[in-house]
């Protein structure tokens, strides 16, 4: 990691700022390539994640990083991984406005350290925050918006993929791949 991504990891790492810092088994801060030119952002830590410390270890996580790779060409370690809150709600519950408050500036400052050039948004909750809307995901998906200097691109979470069957993945599929265009500067 970059010297001042790993400062704030440490930083993040003894955050008590909410509740959930009771609860948790560790923080989750994120990994990958501190330089990345994609950032990959989810809601929350869930079981396995808050037991191995990195994000999207389970079968969400591998379905996620393995479109990645076949559609940006960027394999594992290769992007920046994080979530919005940094610590696993108990049971897997939505995070709460004051958990989300307390770890947004965590967020803040991890996407402006490796300034991505595309932020990719899993599933309603993150894409709604950082879009600053309530409008969901289904609405939200297929095309890439405005961020700073950067484009968000919302997609389903991969957990819904799972359950979605191929028309899930076929979008899912889509929002990576305009995502890897992105990338390549072939879309804007």
């Amino acid at each position: 990691m970059s010297e001042a991504l790993d400062a704030l990891r440490v930083r993040a790492l003894s955050c008590t700022s909410c509740g959930l810092a009771a609860t948790r088994t560790q923080v989750v801060f994120g990994s990958g390539r501190p330089d990345s030119p994609l950032v990959i952002v989810g809601e929350a830590p869930g079981e396995q994640e808050d037991r191995s410390g990195r994000p999207f270890v389970g079968r969400s996580g591998q379905l996620l990083r393995r479109v990645v790779a076949e559609e940006t060409g960027l394999v594992d370690d290769d992007c920046f991984v994080v979530n919005v809150v940094k610590c696993r709600p108990p049971d897997n519950r939505d995070p709460r406005p004051a958990e989300v408050a307390a770890c947004r500036p965590w967020l803040d400052e991890q996407l402006a350290l490796v300034s991505p050039t595309v932020v990719l948004t899993v599933g309603n909750f993150a894409s709604r925050l950082l879009l600053a809307t309530r409008e969901g995901i289904t609405r939200l998906r297929g095309r890439s918006y405005e961020f700073g200097s950067a484009r968000l691109v919302p997609t389903l979470h991969p957990a819904a993929v799972l359950r979605g069957g191929a028309s899930a993945m076929e979008r899912f599929r889509h929002d990576v791949g305009l995502a890897g265009q992105l990338l390549s500067g072939a879309a804007a």
